[in-house]
């Protein structure tokens, strides 16, 4: 029996890296590239990676390529239905080459490419595995600015998956050495929200809060809608019959994304590059105008950026929605703060808060907001314009609005010291 598993051991490290890749494209992947577990970027998921298969030595990144023309179509059905039978390609693939690395004496576990997640550790980090972390440095791609990974061969018309084996590898891959982003701009121009910046920056709260409207944030929105509503004329009054029909297909058929338009503008790669570099100007036509100009609605946070974006292009009307983030901790708070942070609220506003947690979370955390910037820090740093003393649970309570400021003050269980109107300034910077 024991030389039988030492057999195998010695099987599973002599597999290498080609004969890897051979058996992941055989099985139906067009692309694939692997991760040593100690790699120094994986650090942050390591943990998670960890928990998931505590024997995990080695990571396996592929890539399955996405049909561009579908992707787009102004036609957001047409775009749904490839990604969900693109996307359910993949865990079938990724069976299938586990199950010929089990033949070889490899064992491991293939990781969900998007859901289910663990929905226990919400509004915080579900997902256990980063898969466009894991296929950067598996050589698949570089980011683009739109935050996508960028293939050299495909761009960023592909979905990945992650498997997690038990073998060392003979050799691993490394991020590739040119990013393939042109910087064309073109998914600056076409984010109905403004999300993605000139510079660089990238405003997630807005991406978010449209594309993802019909998954967990917004379908947890849609249900306050309906246990409030006092009647069936207010909640009409609330969520048209189309948003209703769209909660019906999303819940049904799969969940419908809102927009993909800066993957589907995006020339990148070998392959996308082809249709834009001979005739630029009729790529834009072609494909970005229509984007711009389709009529729809758009999901976005009230006195944001992205309401000013949408209210600026008269093809797209505003649809004002409620922050879908709600901490239930400190940590999600001091973890999550910066994402509710609203620069248009912050103009000329300059304050550093210290926090001092109390109760079943003791925590000490600064707060400096400067310059439309918001950084939040360990222990107490500078000087501050006003100390926070809170009960941690009392806290989650008043940022999710569930108590007021005034009567978390009388009750004891929050103490400020310094001028108080500081709090209602700090609190006016946060989306709702």
């Amino acid at each position: 029996m024991q030389e039988s598993l030492n057999n195998q051991n010695t099987q599973a490290i002599q597999l290498t890296a080609d004969e890897i890749r051979d058996i992941c494209r055989q099985a139906g992947a067009d692309d694939a590239g692997f991760v040593e577990i100690e790699r120094q970027a994986l650090a942050p998921e390591k943990v998670d990676i960890l928990k998931i298969y505590p024997k995990t030595r080695s990571l396996i990144a592929i890539a399955k390529l996405i049909n561009q023309e579908a992707v787009q179509s102004p036609a957001t059905n047409i775009v749904d239905e490839e990604f969900h039978r693109s996307y359910d390609d993949l865990p079938v693939i990724a069976r299938r080459i586990l199950r010929r690395l089990n033949e070889r004496g490899v064992r491991g576990v293939v990781t969900p490419y998007a859901f289910p997640m663990d929905m226990n550790r919400a509004p915080g980090k579900v997902w256990d595995i980063s898969h466009k972390l894991v296929a950067r440095e598996a050589g698949l791609g570089e980011f683009g600015l739109n935050r996508l990974v960028l293939h050299p061969k495909f761009g960023n018309f592909i979905g990945l998956l992650s498997i997690l084996i038990d073998s060392e590898l003979d050799r691993y891959d490394h991020p590739v050495k040119d990013n393939p982003c042109i910087d064309c701009k073109l998914c600056v121009s076409a984010c109905p929200v403004g999300a993605i910046h000139h510079n660089g920056q990238f405003d997630f709260m807005a991406c978010f809060t449209h594309t993802y409207r019909e998954l967990m944030a917004g379908f947890q929105d849609w249900i306050e809608a309906i246990v409030s509503a006092k009647n069936v004329a207010e909640y009409r009054s609330i969520v048209r019959d189309s948003e209703t029909s769209f909660w019906w297909q999303s819940l049904t058929f799969g969940h419908g994304y809102k927009c993909v338009n800066c993957m589907a503008v995006c020339p990148a790669g070998e392959v996308p590059i082809e249709n834009y570099s001979p005739d630029k100007k009729a790529y834009v036509k072609q494909i970005v105008k229509p984007l711009k100009e389709k009529s729809e609605p758009i999901y976005v946070l009230a006195g944001t950026r992205a309401e000013k974006t949408v209210r600026n292009n008269p093809n797209k009307e505003a649809r004002i929605v409620h922050s879908p983030l709600r901490p239930t901790s400190i940590k999600d708070f001091l973890d999550g703060v910066t994402l509710l942070f609203n620069p248009e609220k912050a103009e000329n506003i300059t304050l550093t808060l210290h926090f001092v947690f109390t109760g079943e979370v003791e925590r000490l955390a600064t707060i400096k907001i400067e310059n439309k910037k918001m950084l939040v820090l360990d222990d107490h740093v500078d000087k501050p314009n006003l100390i926070v003393t809170s009960d941690a649970g009392t806290w989650v309570k008043l940022v999710n609005e569930e108590i007021s400021t005034f009567k978390a003050i009388i009750t004891g269980k929050l103490k400020v010291k310094g001028n108080p109107l500081l709090m209602n300034k700090f609190k006016s910077c946060l989306m709702k």
